[in-house]
């Protein structure tokens, strides 16, 4: 407790101090931010000590698998907490995607019980039927994002159920509409290969779901972030699906959702065997990377983030890997067993478009 003291006040500081750099809709547009800052992070099991049950969670109870007792829950909190004041630098992340929370108790402690309380975040959570409990979220700063309207999608058929995909409608600061979606698809369990049809049924069910924006409005401004559990590589069936390609070298095409980080990145989000790998992704529609729009996606922005603090030596395969939490039943007392990925989007107060179609 004494270690984690020091750090606890540190934070809160530093959150007081970003807190005021959260400006609201009511300034002239001179004194708001340009940037919109953007990430999302797989924060490895985020759960609270309580049993729901409705939902297999014993392992995080004190009695169960992994000992997860108050202190390991608070510090996790904490951990969280760092990592998204690290992201954001001079400010705080505008919009924070999340997956692996466990439902709307640990989102309000994060919000409200953590450092992270004097920034001021909102957040929209799902309630999915995940037989773990495991929901997907988004944290958002009031002054940077206003929703209008909040969904949740499910995922219908597969072998068990999985994760609801969050689509959220907002206003930006300029009055413009701009769509987001957080996703976790099917996990790897039981194989890559095994598993892919799930993972497939969930990216059409996603594909559907931005199409149905495309048809809402004359301009598209849709972000897609999540946990894929898959490379959108050329090779990848998601991809196709999804109709994923590199946001550099390529023409832009209505319909396709651009991978911000694809071909750019040597370090993936993941390691898995002493093996990299880009499963976390930020997608975005093709207005998103024109000039002149409202809002503009900063290409050479995007990348995984990956502090020092953030990893650890790999005994096993060499090189480094994610400081996880948990390895298996054994505590680490780390941050995550993936990387948070983040994006600055550019806002151009001097343009805003109607963004329905009719």
């Amino acid at each position: 407790m004494k270690t984690i003291l020091p750090l606890f006040r540190c934070l809160l500081l530093w959150g007081m101090f970003w807190s005021i750099s959260c400006l609201g809709y009511g300034q002239e547009p001179s004194m708001l931010s340009d940037t919109l800052r953007v990430m999302f992070y797989n924060v490895e099991n985020l759960f609270d000590c309580q049993d729901d049950p409705l939902k297999d969670d014993a392992e995080y109870l004190p009695e169960g698998m992994k000992g997860w007792t108050p202190y390991r829950y608070r510090r996790k909190l904490v951990s969280v907490s760092k990592v998204l004041a690290a992201v954001g630098g001079m400010r705080m992340p505008d919009l924070v995607g999340l997956c692996e929370v466990e439902n709307d108790s640990v989102l309000h402690d994060l919000t409200r019980r953590s450092p992270l309380r004097s920034a001021g975040y909102q957040y929209e959570v799902t309630n999915s039927p995940d037989e773990r409990g495991v929901d997907v979220a988004l944290l958002y700063l009031p002054g940077s994002f206003r929703p209008l309207s909040v969904s949740h999608i499910p995922i219908i058929g597969g072998d068990r159920p999985t994760r609801d995909i969050l689509h959220v409608s907002g206003l930006l600061p300029t009055a413009d509409t701009l769509d987001v979606f957080v996703c976790h698809l099917p996990s790897r369990y039981g194989g890559a290969r095994q598993s892919e049809p799930f993972r497939v049924m969930a990216a059409k069910v996603l594909r559907q779901a931005v199409d149905s924006v495309s048809c809402l409005r004359r301009v598209p401004c849709t972000i897609v972030m999540g946990d894929f559990n898959d490379g959108l590589t050329s090779r990848s069936v998601i991809a196709k699906v999804l109709d994923v390609r590199p946001c550099v070298g390529t023409s832009l095409e209505e319909n396709a959702l651009y991978d911000l980080l694809l071909g750019k990145q040597k370090k993936g989000s993941y390691a898995y065997q002493g093996r990299w790998e880009l499963i976390d992704h930020l997608l975005v529609s093709a207005p998103l990377l024109q000039a002149g729009l409202c809002v503009r996606a900063d290409t050479s922005s995007a990348s995984v983030f990956s502090l020092p603090f953030l990893l650890e030596k790999d005994e096993k395969f060499g090189g480094e890997k994610p400081f996880r939490t948990h390895l298996g039943g054994r505590y680490l007392g780390g941050y995550s067993d993936h990387l948070p990925i983040v994006a600055d989007f550019i806002i151009n107060y001097t343009h805003s478009v109607t963004h329905l179609r009719r």
